[in-house]
């Protein structure tokens, strides 16, 4: 079992967008524009070498990309 934390781009109650870390009870950040929000969850997540996890406005994950060791890297890509 892995200890990465990921972070997650989720729409917040209140409106906006918050950038949260896996697990982390306050939010790293808050954003009226899901972009602005999105790019400072790319930005942690290069730095902790972990994923950033897009979600919908109903909650549900809509993309997410790794900035550190793919588990599952895309079978697409020819070496």
């Amino acid at each position: 079992m892995t200890n990465k934390k990921d972070y997650h781009v989720v729409p917040n109650a209140d409106g906006g967008w918050d950038v949260k870390r896996e697990g982390g009870q306050r939010s790293s950040g808050h954003f009226d524009r899901k972009s602005d929000a999105l790019d400072r969850g790319r930005d942690l997540a290069r730095d902790a070498k972990v994923e950033l996890v897009d979600h919908r406005k109903d909650g549900t994950i809509r993309d997410s990309d790794s900035y550190g060791r793919d588990p599952n890297p895309p079978r697409d890509k020819k070496h």
